[in-house]
């Protein structure tokens, strides 16, 4: 974020939301969303946003998530669908699925603690990286 010139303060409020509880929850899943691209190795790019999306969406079965797979992926070309759709999308459904609620983990109590045992104590499994001839 900070190599982008990029806050999370930067983002404007949540709004829409029937009561402050779930204010707080969408805020909170707009916060930790950062930490989950390094947590599971996905990069900024629209391939790796669409495959956090995917995660997001086993995490917390918001129909947002899925639509903005839907919305993320018609913008791919077609080599890029194809890594997607053969490489990421499998990974991310079991990545997501396996790992602990990571809405329920409060990130900054773990800073200080190695990337590698934060990933096996909540299971996660980082995205492997694309074999070289699919790219």
């Amino acid at each position: 974020m900070g190599s982008r010139n990029f806050s999370p303060d930067d983002r404007p409020p949540v709004r829409f939301m029937e009561t402050e509880e779930i204010a707080y929850v969408a805020t909170r899943a707009r916060e930790v969303h950062d930490f989950w691209h390094t947590l599971f190795g996905l990069p900024t790019s629209l391939i790796g946003e669409s495959a956090l999306k995917v995660i997001e969406f086993e995490q917390m079965l918001l129909p947002m998530c899925a639509l903005s797979v839907v919305g993320g992926t018609a913008r791919f070309t077609a080599k890029q669908r194809k890594l997607f759709y053969q490489h990421y999308f499998p990974w991310a459904l079991q990545a997501g699925m396996k790992c602990s609620d990571l809405m329920c983990i409060y990130y900054e109590r773990h800073f200080n603690e190695d990337l590698e045992d934060v990933r096996k104590k909540w299971g996660i499994i980082p995205a492997p990286p694309p074999q070289q001839h699919a790219i």
